[in-house]
């Protein structure tokens, strides 16, 4: 197999829409769904195999068995038989909470196996969706606290308009929300560890205000201020341009009006393709072919090398890990 496809698990949220089912074009009656989880080895949450002769594996049964052939050598004997990613997508019809993440090292000192590093690339979202992402001013340990039992910590988050195009990367340690009418493909490490900081007061199904993790999110926040959070970059047909390079991930973006080849005979890594836009089909070079659409995500083994898109319009996301 060159491609493997699973089904994406839906997460009903407070503060989930009406957009992923659409997208999807899933038949299933649920409302406010905020998340589809699409490629995640996280226990307790982990997306099973679609279709073909691997059908109902779940992907850290599929890592066990392909070992190397999927994740590529170094990838194995580096993570061994979990799953780097968490791939998912995102639909806020109301502010998801201001929160952070912490970094490897903070978050096991609070008992999870890692922190989490990810990135946001923004889809066809509503007119006037903002993000907020980093500090707008610098702060201290104490300040922080002060604001947030005053309701205030959303006057030193730094808030943007965005639109379709836009990518924002999030290491850890780094303030963010993602507003009201955004619809973005979100990469992370494989972690589900949040700090929530503020919630706006809103309160949960039962009436009751949800828990907020003021002290840890106190340890884990990067208090350096940057002049701009958005990740910029030239917006190019027809070829593959760099968003993200991290030691989790490498992300980058196609948007693609002709034909292409993508050729992965130097690496040594399984690559993510995430379609955001358009549809196209993918071809390896044995032959097997399948369909990426807007919505779907596609995961290619180490062992293939080289994949032909044929397509009228699709745009999408490359992602892998060194």
């Amino acid at each position: 197999m060159a491609f493997f496809k699973f089904n994406p698990i839906l997460k009903q949220t407070l503060w989930g829409g009406e957009k992923l089912v659409s997208m999807k074009k899933m038949n299933v009656a649920l409302e406010k769904v905020g998340e589809s989880w699409e490629l995640s080895g996280v226990e307790g949450n982990e997306t099973t195999v679609s279709e073909g002769e691997k059908e109902g594996l779940t992907l850290n049964e599929l890592v066990g068995q392909m070992r190397e052939g999927l994740l590529g050598r170094k990838n194995w004997e580096r993570l061994g038989a979990e799953f780097p990613l968490l791939i998912k997508f995102i639909d806020a019809h109301q502010d998801l909470s201001i929160q952070v993440h912490p970094n490897d090292k903070t978050a096991r000192r609070h008992g999870h196996p890692k922190g989490k590093t990810e990135m946001w690339y923004v889809m066809d979202s509503d007119e006037k969706a903002k993000m907020r992402v980093g500090l707008n001013k610098s702060i201290t340990p104490e300040e922080y606290e002060l604001l947030v039992r005053e309701n205030r910590i959303c006057e030193v988050i730094q808030e943007y308009a965005v639109r379709e195009g836009d990518c924002f990367f999030l290491p850890s340690g780094r303030i963010h929300s993602i507003g009201a009418g955004c619809l973005i493909a979100e990469i992370q490490q494989t972690s589900d560890v949040t700090y929530r900081i503020y919630d706006f007061n809103r309160r949960d199904k039962d009436g009751k205000l949800r828990q907020l993790h003021t002290q840890q999110a106190a340890e884990s926040i990067d208090y350096t201020v940057l002049k701009d959070y958005r990740t910029h970059y030239a917006q190019i047909q027809n070829c593959g341009v760099e968003l993200v390079s991290c030691p989790y991930f490498h992300t980058s973006v196609y948007d693609l009006t002709s034909p292409m080849a993508l050729d992965y005979r130097a690496l040594d890594s399984f690559v993510v393709l995430i379609g955001v836009r358009g549809e196209g089909k993918l071809v390896d070079d044995d032959g097997n072919e399948t369909l990426l659409q807007r919505g779907e995500t596609v995961l290619i083994p180490a062992t293939t090398k080289g994949v032909h898109v044929t397509t009228g319009e699709l745009r999408f996301l490359q992602t892998y890990v060194l």
